[in-house]
């Protein structure tokens, strides 16, 4: 008999099973329960499902579908150096077959370079769920990445692109929010992706978060708490179950207000209990009415929420008292990857994953070591640190969300269709639609927009054509967009970079300046101001975080909230005046040199 049909055998075995579970419990296509939703259907049938599977599975079984491993290369059997010091094997096949692991993540280069294209990640997918339904358990894997839109986006184009969240917030649409996601969710699950670590549901309360900024909606909980919800309608319910992805609101309890790295660091945040409650809770409250399927932990700690200085994620009073407890969730919670620093710096690798059991948590995300972590959690069962049972609900939740996601039953990706459902042009348009609403007008005291006759055009300022896994070059892509020059300067223009830009400007009619992070670059603030030296026109734009305004006095600024090609298009159709500027500001700008005062308010935005 072969894998494949030993699997099926198998799921269809359980699958009568759960409808015997079921048909025991009463409820059967004639009872009134038939009148129940859909949702409420799979509710039962999954949990009826889960249960039955996890009778067949050993502990060590178990265990293994907790961990999500990150892998090397581009396809299951690629020889890869990567997987060979970590793993001690060569192929990201073999390490699912060692570890029996539940999921796998994907990131672009550099990290673990597993993205070419959507084809390339359909086929890396199919001999992923190949390797992992040949192993003892047959149980397909989830497979998951960060697309978040904006900076946070693993697969480019071919695939669509979108727009980052805080553009998102600037539009105001949650129409738009949830036909983003489910366009994203579809196109995932074309490449043999079930489970997306979005939205991000940080409120970006402190202007200095060094880590969340435009990938959160906005300041105001309200807003975001409305963001969040449309996009996991959309993630979750735009299509049938194997068509869509599940959402992953993250980082709970808040990592709004952070102004550490937890990459690098332990953030502290200071709230009191009752200002987290009105700041940070309503956005993940929203996703757990919203019916999320997981919810992504944070590596900070809150000691009003927990006194002990453990991160979040470790943390039993915050994972079991407020979101078990107090907001009755029950759906998956995922660990932020365990490689940070944030989650590291008080316990040892093997510790680590314990006490994420013991605080309430299913899913360890990445962890460093895969075997030790795994060591670690099969001492704790076989010791009694941890109960067996213990272990089953978290086994069960994982198992749920395979099940109501379609994965049990669809597995694999369809290679050959991948064309006609990832990047297409009506994808691409209704992205470039929605793109267009978010384009911000904070200032226009020159008069200069809508561009009526600029002349020559020079775009420069910053660009990063190192970005991780997709290079950031908005200059060119603004330039080509206008008819314009190009002469990008990079992060950080030294002196020679920023004579250069001085000498075409002064051949330019016009000049449109990108900036990215004018509160800690010194080197883009004296390019700015150069620029402005020229006495020719000067157009600001900041695109990442809107908080540029606030380091630089120029008369005309616009914000785009990211770089990405799609918001550069709706940029410069706002610049001609093709569009008028709809965005409207999700966050205050303050001044850099008070940040109690505020430069820009909550709602600005103009319009021509």
């Amino acid at each position: 008999m072969t894998v494949r049909h030993a699997r099926t055998r198998r799921f269809h075995a359980l699958a009568a099973s759960c409808a015997g579970l079921l048909a025991l419990s009463g409820i059967s296509a004639a009872s009134p329960a038939a009148a129940m939703s859909a949702e409420q259907q799979a509710e039962l049938e999954s949990s009826a499902w889960a249960r039955q599977a996890l009778r067949g599975m050993t502990l060590e079984q178990k265990v293994g579908q907790l961990f999500v491993a990150d892998v090397w290369g581009k396809s299951a059997t690629e020889v890869n150096d990567g997987n060979q010091k970590k793993y001690g094997v060569g192929t990201a096949a073999e390490v699912v077959k060692k570890y029996g692991v539940g999921g796998v993540i994907y990131f672009n280069n550099p990290g673990t370079d597993n993205v070419d294209d959507p084809v390339q990640l359909a086929r890396f997918s199919n001999g992923l769920q190949r390797a992992a339904l040949g192993s003892g358990t047959h149980l397909p894997l989830i497979i998951s990445t960060d697309q978040e839109g904006g900076r946070v986006t693993r697969i480019g184009a071919p695939a669509t692109e979108y727009p980052s969240n805080m553009a998102i917030g600037a539009g105001r649409s949650t129409e738009d929010a949830r036909t983003l996601a489910g366009i994203n969710g579809r196109e995932l699950r074309a490449m043999g992706i079930a489970q997306d670590f979005a939205p991000d549901a940080d409120v970006n309360s402190n202007p200095l978060n060094p880590v969340i900024g435009s990938r959160s909606f906005s300041s105001d909980p309200a807003l975001t708490g409305q963001l969040v919800a449309a996009e996991v309608n959309g993630y979750q319910r735009a299509g049938r179950a194997t068509e869509t992805v599940s959402s992953s609101a993250k980082h709970f309890p808040g990592h709004g207000d952070a102004a550490t790295d937890s990459h690098t660091g332990l953030p502290v945040i200071n709230r009191s209990a009752e200002q987290w409650r009105a700041i940070d809770l309503p956005p993940f409250k929203a996703a757990i009415d919203a019916g999320i399927d997981s919810i992504m932990t944070a590596h900070i700690t809150v000691p009003s929420l927990d006194p002990s200085g453990n991160p979040a994620t470790l943390s039993k009073p915050i994972m079991t008292g407020l979101l078990r407890d107090e907001l009755k969730y029950d759906g998956v919670v995922v660990t932020d990857s365990l490689q940070m620093e944030g989650v590291r710096k008080l316990h040892p690798d093997s510790e680590i994953p314990v006490l994420a059991i013991e605080a309430g948590v299913d899913q360890m995300l990445m962890p460093p070591d895969l075997g030790v972590a795994i060591k670690g959690v099969l001492d704790a069962v076989r010791g009694g640190r941890i109960t067996e049972q213990r272990i089953d609900q978290s086994v069960q939740r994982i198992l749920k969300l395979k099940w109501k996601r379609g994965i049990l039953a669809k597995p694999f990706a369809d290679e050959h269709a991948v064309a006609r459902k990832v990047g297409t042009r009506e994808n691409l348009a209704k992205i470039q639609a929605i793109t267009d609403r978010t384009t911000t007008a904070l200032r226009n005291d020159a008069g200069l927009l809508p561009l009526k006759n600029p002349g020559k055009v020079l775009v420069t300022g910053w660009n990063r054509p190192e970005y991780p896994g997709y290079p950031a070059e908005p200059v060119a892509a603004l330039a080509k967009a206008l008819g314009a020059t190009a002469l990008s300067t990079g992060t950080a223009p030294n002196a020679a970079k920023i004579d250069a830009a001085v000498a075409a400007a002064k051949n330019a009619d016009t000049v449109v300046v990108l900036t990215n992070g004018l509160r800690t670059s010194a080197a883009q603030r004296d390019l700015v101001s150069a620029l402005q030296g020229t006495g020719k026109p000067v157009i600001a734009v900041t695109v990442q975080e809107p908080y540029d305004p606030g380091y630089a006095d120029v008369p005309t600024w616009l914000a785009t909230y990211d770089w990405r090609d799609v918001t550069m298009n709706s940029l410069a159709k706002v610049l001609r005046g093709e569009l008028a500027p709809r965005g409207k500001l999700p966050v205050d700008i303050p001044t850099g040199a008070d940040p109690g005062k505020v430069l820009f308010r909550f709602g600005h935005g103009l319009s021509w």
